[in-house]
């Protein structure tokens, strides 16, 4: 919510989720702006919370003066996680070298303020699945964010002890590795997710996302899994309380 998507209406938005079920908002940095507004939201909604981190395609702005900074950060009380950190070289914005030195880096940090993290991987996944065990990975607890690769590294990721996280995506017709993934895994390490203001669900493909589309993608899992909506809602629920130490 800390997207300039947001800007019109924000406020209100927020404010609104109590009235449509959504009860708490973990809210991801992605940038160093997006970090500072991350901390803003933070501060002005009391269910909101919210992970510091940055993502691959913006970590030429990082240095170790920005990480103490957001090491600072890190020991807020609302602080759930770190991230959303990883690999992408789909847009290859920075180079493979210099997004592997900051996501290294950045699970030091989570290391060192016992956080989990959230992990970004676009067209990286052999690169992120080598780069996680070489830095024993496994030793922090994680969600993979929008999953989007095979059953078979869902189930390594899983044997590490990791989340998947899933959204809109599910709902798309073409989706069809994701919801084989979906099908075959247990529900207790699945989390619900947005990447709002983007991947809207059917019927919203296309337009701004947020958290009020929720109930499309719990409407999705409900019949991959062959479970009712409020099964899906009530086990989702606990997932992510556990998952961000919030229970």
């Amino acid at each position: 919510y800390d997207d300039e998507a947001f800007d019109g209406d924000r406020d209100s938005l927020i404010w609104a989720m109590h009235e449509h079920g959504i009860d708490t908002i973990i809210n991801v940095g992605a940038s160093l702006r997006g970090v500072r507004e991350t901390v803003t939201l933070m501060e002005r909604y009391p269910f909101v919370y919210g992970a510091i981190g940055v993502h691959p395609d913006e970590v030429g702005d990082l240095d170790e003066e920005k990480i103490a900074w957001m090491r600072k950060l890190c020991e807020k009380e609302k602080t759930v996680a770190v991230g959303e950190i990883g690999l992408d070289y789909y847009w290859d914005k920075e180079s493979h070298e210099i997004q592997k030195k900051w996501f290294v880096r950045q699970m030091d940090l989570a290391k060192e303020m016992s956080l989990p993290i959230i992990v970004h991987s676009r067209n990286a996944a052999k690169d992120t699945m080598d780069l996680m065990k070489a830095e024993r990975a496994d030793y922090l607890r994680g969600v993979i964010h929008c999953y989007s690769y095979s059953l078979e590294h869902a189930k390594e990721y899983m044997n590490m002890g990791y989340y998947l996280g899933i959204g809109g995506v599910v709902t798309f017709k073409n989706a069809k590795k994701l919801k084989e993934a979906a099908a075959e895994l247990p529900i207790e390490r699945i989390l619900l997710e947005t990447d709002c203001p983007y991947l809207a669900p059917e019927p919203y493909r296309g337009k701004r996302n947020s958290s009020l589309y929720l109930p499309q993608v719990v409407a999705a899992l409900a019949e991959i899994k062959g479970l009712t909506c409020q099964e899906i809602e009530d086990i989702t629920w606990h997932n992510g309380c556990r998952f961000y130490g919030l229970e």
